[in-house]
């Protein structure tokens, strides 16, 4: 939606937090978001759909504070030929 009497549309959009560590509640080690990611992988979920559930059910906002990898980079660490 445009403005009515100016050109800009305006800025507001959500931001990640900068505080990059898990939260000090969460008790899930990295080890066991890895192992869901491919649970979760296995029965054909993408990696959106993957992070929505992890997010929704398992309090984990960002993958990636938890584990030190985005969830593409653990389905290709785990998935790949050796």
């Amino acid at each position: 939606m445009g403005r009515m009497h100016s050109r800009g549309k305006g800025i507001s959009a959500s931001a990640l937090p900068y505080k990059r560590t898990p939260p000090s509640w969460l008790k899930i080690s990295s080890q066991d978001v890895e192992e869901n990611i491919c649970k979760f992988a296995k029965k054909g979920l993408t990696p959106s759909q993957i992070g929505v559930i992890l997010r929704d059910s398992h309090g984990i906002a960002q993958v990636k504070s938890v584990t030190g990898s985005k969830i593409l980079r653990i389905l290709k660490a785990h998935f790949t030929p050796h």
